[in-house]
This record gives C-alpha cells, sequence and structure tokens, in this order.
C-alpha cells in the first residue's frame, strides 16, 4: 500500500546524492523521474533529478538503490510496501502496519535490517506482526544487498540485507539552509501526513533535523474479507474450517496505522574527516488485522556516533568508527484493548571499518563488528515469560571484502567469520517442565523430532561459529554487454525463538515451539547474470540456485492448543531444501529525456529436498511500467500481474489467487523564487482487485485483503 506520508528530499537529492555516486556505476532513472534526470531545458525539474542507480558495473555496490524521486513515489508506511515490487522482492504483507521485505523467498532472520550500516535493533525478525522500527518518511536512500557487499554487514543475510540511509549525520558542510515539507491525504483509509526535514551549518558544525506524522484509520477493500476468487468462504477464514470468523466488508477492523518520529543529528566537519552523534524518537500505533484483532503500541529511542577520518596512514583511504544503542519495546494489546505483554529489545552495536587503497588492481575493507542485545517478552497479568525467555545474544565478527578490475574483467571477494552465542535466562520454567502442558497435546510423543527422539526447548545456551564467504566475477564486452557469476556461501545461528519459543502467539494464530538442539544454518547460493548497460534498449537477467542444509522452518504438526483459540502447533525443526529463480528486465530510452518503459518478470520457488514446498513463497510475477514528460508535467504508470500461487506448503491454505495491480501518478512542478513545488496525484489498485499476498503469513492472508483503490493528492516543497 502508498503510505500518506511522502517526504521531500528534492535540493539534498538533485546535489548531495549525485555527488555520492560512483563513477562507475550507470544510473538508471525510474518510471517516475525519467524526464527529470535529463531535461537541461528545465533547471526547475533537475532539481528532483536523482532515480536509481543500479548495479551494472561494480559488483560490491547494492543490486539496488532506491532513492530521490522514485523513493518518494515508491514510498509506504512499511518497510516491506515501500520495496515489495523491486525485483526479486515481496513483502509479509502483515497489514499497513508492519511488513518485512522478502527476498527471493526468504525472510525473517535471513533478511538483515539495518540502519546507515547498523542494526535496526528490533524485533522485526522474529514475527510478522512485529513493525520494522525504522522510520522511512525522511529516509535519503535505501539499498538492497547481496553476495560480498552483504558480508560487510552481517552473517546469515541468505535472502540479502536491506540498508535504510538518513541524513542524521551530515558528513559535508551545506553551503546554506536546505529543507523540504510533505503534506498528502489518502483516501483508502483518511490518511493525513506530513513531513519536514532542514539541514543548516554553524560554522564547522552541522546540524539536521527531522519529522515526520503519519495517521491513517482502518482501510476499505473491494469484496468481502474472507471470500476471493471464487473461493469458498470458509476458505478464506482462521481457522481454515470457518470456525467462528467474521466476514466483514467495506473497512477491515483492525488496519489503522498511526506513526510519528523526531531525528536530530550534529557533526563536526573538519579538513580529514567528521565526527557526529544522532538521536532518534519513533512511536508506532498500528492494528493487527487477525479475526482476533488486536493491536500493538511501539517505540523506540535510538542513539548513534560515527567517526571517520580520510587517508589515516599510508596505504589506506579511510577509518570509519561507528556505534549505535537502541532502546526498543512494544506493547502488544488483545481484542478487548487490554495490554497482554510487553516486549523489549536492549541492542548496542559497533562497527570499525578500515579501507586500502588500490594494491595489484585490488581494493578492499577489513574490519570488525560487536553485537551485544538483550530480547525480554513478558505477560503483564501473570509475570512470566510471553512465548519467548528472556535471551542475551552476544556475537563478535570480522570481515574482509576485495574488488579487483583488470581491464574488462572484474573479481570479488568476500570472507567473513562470526562468533554467536544465545544465552537464555537459565531459571525460565516452561509449562511442559511444571506439568502445566497448556497445549492440549503430548509433545513427547507429537514434539519436534531429532535422531534421538522427540525435542522440547530447554534453557541451554548455545554457541555458534559461522563462516560465510563468496567470489563473483564480472566481464564486461564489447558495446556494454557483460557477463557475471557470484558464489557465496552464508553462515546463520538460529534466533531465540526457534531455539527457545514455547507458547501462544495471537497474532500468528499458532502455538509456537521452539528445539534447543537446533545446529547452524548453511546456504551455498550460485547466481549467473547477463546485462546490457548501453544504449536506449537495455537490460539484466539472473538465474540463481540456493541450496540449504539444516534450512530452519516452522513446521505445523498435528494437533491444537488448549482453550477457545484452538490455535495449530507450529514447532521449529531442519531439513534440507533447495530455492531456485529467475529475474528479468528491459528497459527503452529509461535514462533519457522524453518517454520511457521497463518490463520486468521475477520467479521464484522453494521446495524441500525431500519433498513439498516451503511455506509463504512469493507468486511469480510480470509488470510494465511506463512514464512522459512534457514541459513541468510528469505522468507515470505500472501493472503488475502476479500468478497464481498453487506451490505451497502441506499446511498453507490456497492457492493465493492472481491479482492485478494498476497504479498511475501525475504531478506539476512549479519554482518560485527559491522554492520548488510540486503538487502530486497518486491513483493505487485504479483497478479495485483484491490483493492476497503468497508471502503474508496464513493468519492475515485468508482474512485481510490489501487495500483497494486509493486516490492520493498531495503538495510538498523544497527550498
Amino acid at each position: 500500500m502508498k503510505t500518506n506520508s511522502r517526504s521531500l528530499l528534492a535540493k539534498r537529492n538533485a546535489f548531495g546524492l549525485l555527488k555520492s555516486v560512483s563513477l562507475t556505476t550507470t544510473l538508471t532513472v525510474s518510471f517516475s523521474v525519467i524526464a527529470y534526470a535529463q531535461s537541461s531545458s528545465n533547471p526547475n525539474l533537475q532539481i528532483e533529478a536523482t532515480g536509481s542507480q543500479e548495479s551494472n558495473l561494480s559488483i560490491l555496490t547494492p543490486t539496488k538503490i532506491l532513492q530521490g524521486n522514485e523513493l518518494l513515489d515508491k514510498l509506504g508506511t512499511t518497510l516491506g510496501a515501500t520495496i515489495g515490487n523491486e525485483l526479486g522482492v515481496s513483502q509479509t504483507g502483515y497489514g499497513v502496519g508492519s511488513s518485512r521485505p522478502v527476498i527471493r523467498g526468504l525472510e525473517g532472520a535471513r533478511v538483515q535490517i539495518l540502519q546507515n550500516g547498523l542494526s535496526v535493533g528490533d524485533v522485526s525478525s522474529i514475527s510478522a506482526d512485529h513493525a520494522v522500527a525504522t522510520p522511512l518518511q525522511n529516509a535519503r536512500q535505501i539499498e538492497i544487498l547481496r553476495g560480498a557487499a552483504a558480508l560487510k554487514y552481517g552473517s546469515g543475510s541468505s535472502g540479502g540485507l536491506v540498508n535504510v540511509i538518513n541524513d542524521r549525520i551530515l558528513t559535508n558542510l551545506p553551503e546554506h539552509a536546505t529543507g523540504a515539507v510533505n503534506t498528502s491525504y489518502e483516501t483508502v483509509n483518511n490518511g493525513r501526513a506530513a513531513s519536514g526535514i532542514v539541514d543548516a551549518a554553524f560554522g564547522s558544525v552541522a546540524v539536521h533535523v527531522d519529522t515526520a506524522i503519519n495517521n491513517a484509520q482502518n482501510y476499505s477493500f473491494p469484496g468481502s474479507s474472507t471470500q476471493s476468487q471464487g473461493q469458498p468462504a470458509g476458505g478464506w477464514t482462521v481457522p481454515p474450517e470457518g470456525g467462528e470468523a467474521t466476514n466483514y466488508t467495506g473497512k477491515l477492523p483492525n488496519s489503522f496505522s498511526n506513526q510519528n518520529n523526531l531525528g536530530l543529528g550534529a557533526s563536526y566537519i573538519g579538513k580529514s574527516g567528521y565526527t557526529g552523534i544522532s538521536i532518534e524518537r519513533l512511536n508506532n500505533n498500528y492494528g493487527i488485522p487477525t479475526p482476533e484483532g488486536g493491536a500493538i503500541n511501539q517505540s523506540q529511542n535510538r542513539y548513534d556516533f560515527q567517526h571517520q577520518t580520510r587517508d589515516p596512514f599510508e596505504g589506506f583511504s579511510s577509518l570509519k568508527f561507528s556505534a549505535a544503542n537502541s532502546n526498543y519495546n512494544h506493547t502488544e494489546f488483545g481484542p478487548d484493548g487490554v495490554a497482554a505483554a510487553l516486549w523489549k529489545n536492549i541492542a548496542n552495536e559497533a562497527r570499525l571499518d578500515l579501507s586500502h587503497k588500490n594494491f595489484m588492481g585490488w581494493k578492499g575493507n577489513i574490519g570488525a563488528q560487536v553485537t551485544r542485545a538483550s530480547l525480554e517478552a513478558t505477560e503483564l497479568d501473570s509475570g512470566n515469560y510471553a512465548i519467548v525467555p528472556s535471551t542475551k545474544t552476544n556475537s563478535n565478527a570480522l570481515f574482509w571484502i576485495e574488488e579487483g578490475r583488470w581491464g574488462p574483467l572484474q573479481a570479488n571477494l568476500g570472507l567473513r567469520y562470526d562468533n554467536v552465542s544465545q544465552n537464555p535466562n537459565s531459571a525460565t520454567i516452561f509449562p511442559y517442565e511444571a506439568g502445566v502442558g497448556g497445549n492440549g497435546i503430548d509433545f513427547k510423543k507429537d514434539g519436534a523430532l531429532s535422531s534421538d527422539g522427540p525435542v522440547n526447548p530447554q534453557a541451554v545456551n548455545r554457541n555458534f561459529n559461522l563462516t560465510s564467504y563468496s567470489a563473483g566475477g564480472l566481464w564486461n564486452l564489447v558495446n556494454g554487454y557483460g557477463l557475471g557469476a557470484a558464489y557465496t556461501v552464508s553462515q546463520r545461528a538460529p534466533d531465540a525463538q526457534e531455539l527457545y519459543a514455547y507458547g501462544i502467539h495471537e497474532s500468528t494464530a499458532t502455538f509456537v515451539v521452539g528445539n534447543s538442539n537446533l545446529s547452524k544454518e548453511t546456504s551455498h547460493n550460485l547466481e549467473l547474470t547477463a546485462q546490457k548497460v548501453l544504449g536506449k534498449v537495455r537490460g539484466k537477467a539472473s538465474i540463481y540456485v540456493n541450496k540449504f542444509n539444516n534450512y530452519i522452518f516452522g513446521n505445523y504438526i498435528s494437533g491444537e492448543s488448549a482453550g477457545d483459540e484452538d490455535f495449530s502447533v507450529v514447532v521449529a525443526q531442519q531439513a534440507a531444501a533447495t530455492i531456485k529463480g529467475a529475474e528479468a528486465e528491459l528497459t527503452y530510452n529509461w535514462n533519457q529525456f522524453g518517454s520511457g518503459a521497463r518490463l520486468f518478470a521475477d520467479a521464484s520457488q522453494g521446495t524441500f529436498d525431500a519433498g513439498g514446498n516451503l511455506p509463504l513463497q512469493p507468486a511469480p510475477r510480470v509488470g510494465l511500467q511506463l512514464a512522459h514528460q512534457q514541459n513541468k508535467w510528469l505522468a507515470n504508470a505500472s501493472y503488475t500481474y502476479s500468478f497464481e500461487q498453487n506451490r505451497l506448503a502441506s499446511w498453507e491454505v490456497g492457492p493465493t489467487p492472481s491479482y492485478n495491480l494498476l497504479n498511475a501518478g501525475l504531478s506539476y512542478t512549479e519554482k518560485v523564487n527559491k522554492i520548488s513545488w510540486t503538487g502530486y496525484v497518486n491513483l493505487r489498485n485504479l483497478l479495485n482487485e483484491q490483493i492476497r499476498f503468497a508471502t503474508t503469513p496464513m493468519a492475515v492472508r485468508l482474512y485481510a485483503p490489501q487495500p483497494g483503490r486509493s486516490l492520493m493528492v498531495g503538495v510538498r516543497a523544497a527550498f
């Protein structure tokens, strides 16, 4: 869903972002900003000219950088909604309050989320109903990284990682005060939003202020919540048989979202580098659109520190140290509005990154990373743990990344070692240990299985040594053609929920059981690419195979929890699995003035090697994007067709129906004195189709369609 909040980074995008573009990176402008980038006849529009950078010539640069007007056009209330239509990227779609990206069929802990190169510090990877705690309205750019580039930031990101970058810590002094404001209204949810940003300099000190507010009520959707495209009403409810689920029409209960944030930053800019600090406060109150209903009230305080010295000593170009402290918490409310559980996560992370100059054709980075996190989830009525016992996670890592160039040939190498320890509260008493057995089944008989028999979670410390590495090459042929190959091995330690969970989780309608005997997960990914980066017609295509040893998944076993919920029992288990996929896009005149077009397609499918499909796999998609600018007007349209997903896990209800998504936009820009004004209209889901993502967990997918037809109007200004 499109958000009703769009920040304006125009002047900063036009100058600061273009300065940061690597000279080896070819610009490919998105469908929404084609004409802005190349119009020398209209300087008023060039203030908006950034678009997206594609990694055409540098393997270590992100596979996608979303920024400028493209980011503004696609910005959603959640990270998943913002990048969910990028090549190879889907979203969990857990309502409009919480949605994480799904990359090539992988989600959760396999897709790490960063803010300015450091972990967000939230608990969004544990469960789909937990929102990503990073504000997007004033983000400068969003990067999607895979392969060697991803190894700089973390292990276990077998799907890749997403880095949200803001300018709270400025690295250059602004020549004069700059800023942007935005306000908008959206019909589908009566959404009202406003945001603002200001950068200024006082002597050698650069300061930054940003804020945003976004209030949206329950959204409208087409049809009924429990019926779609010929499916019987009982086929789209939780539980699948129908139960007591209510069939809503019009407005979807518990689909509201209210956000606000404030960010402050200051940095001292010297001749050889900079030193800066920033503070962030984030509040997010959103509904959980399941038959049971409920809401989450989320907040986070975050503090960042950065220091960089250029040319610190001979042979090295940069020494950078960064650190962050985040104090995260959220309260979960039941359908009666009573607070049920409190989650807290205190995370501290520090990175040291040393970049060396060219040596025999190689440039690279070596560094170290230290992370400490303390997770605590408490039931407010009893004081007992909620789902997961209190757990401390410690991680120490070393990494080494290299890229070499020799004429038309490029190569990259990456190596990372992590030591990860999971330390739960040893005094934890699980219900089965106390003889409570509040799950209604005999886990000693039906629980998770290992080679030695049934397994129940135990509050035992676990330690994992992880080694990840990557090697790739690119051959730049004549006339802009290139062929590439990359092989990446990534290891991941099980997270706290996979190891120690034991209890009811209302938001996913499951009784979750961890397995403290899980071993580390290893993925082997081979990718082949072909690309054309010159001329009016450009394109790229990739095929990949990702084979997993000990793939960790939640297995739905027979049995139901006790009480009125009748929730399914989900047990953490491991098995060999394989994901295969392909992606391609073809563009015409995509970075030139006038008209442009983009055709794209992606598909991936995961299977267990022993038979059966992986859960939550994205459906194949094809799409077309068009744009045209004349003078100060810009018009764009996009169409995406998602195929039916009938290759589901044995416990998933489906198939997930196909859908047609048609969006369009129109904007007009005028410069008055020193202020650039833009009025815009965006139309979303013009066909008013009922959309359900195959990557959305069943508790929401079967009950809550995505928003229906929507009109957004807004005004933004930059100075």
